[in-house]
């Protein structure tokens, strides 16, 4: 019975002792796979000079422009308008305009946009990341405000469009009523 139980801990020993060595080999690659990584140029994050490297946005069409016109309409009491009437832009490319509002009244206002695309066969390539359109705006009495929409032209737009034209219309939204 002794020499079991000797022989027990001889092999829980063992195991122990292997358990640890596996342990530190994985603990050990890492620096081996950075260096492999590194020398291969995979997945490398930092450039030799030691500033961190940024991959470019291959979604990206460069081989191509498509001019975006922006116009404004607005039913109500404020003056409504882009701040830049047209951008360049290349399909995949991420763009911010401005838009600015000004409450011209002495009152406290909400108001939503619309937005509308020509030509319409575009609309669908036309993917807004964030806009004002998104929500209501509450715009207290004679309030100036800028208003940012973030977009990129899905590079699937046809090649025939060259020209899009993103109008809003801003309007008070009827039966609401802001708190002052």
């Amino acid at each position: 019975m002794s020499e079991d139980k000797t022989g027990n801990r001889t092999l829980l020993r063992k195991l122990i002792f292997i358990a640890i060595l596996m342990f530190g080999f994985g603990y050990a690659l890492i620096p081996v796979y950075k260096q492999i990584c590194e020398v291969m140029g995979i997945n490398v994050l930092t450039q030799p000079d030691g500033t961190v490297a940024l991959d470019k946005n291959t979604q990206v069409d460069l081989s191509r422009t498509v001019t975006v016109d922006f116009d404004g309409n607005s039913q109500g009491p404020w003056r409504f308008r882009p701040v830049v009437r047209s951008v360049k832009v290349h399909p995949g490319e991420l763009t911010t305009v401005l838009y600015e509002v000004v409450n011209t009244q002495g009152r406290t206002v909400n108001a939503q946009a619309i937005p509308s695309y020509t030509p319409q066969s575009a609309t669908p390539f036309f993917k807004k990341v964030e806009c004002f359109c998104f929500k209501q705006q509450t715009l207290k009495p004679h309030e100036a405000r800028q208003m940012p929409v973030v977009f990129f032209i899905d590079p699937g737009l046809p090649r025939e469009v060259k020209n899009i034209t993103l109008s809003y219309t801003f309007f008070e939204i009827a039966g609401t009523q802001a708190a002052n």
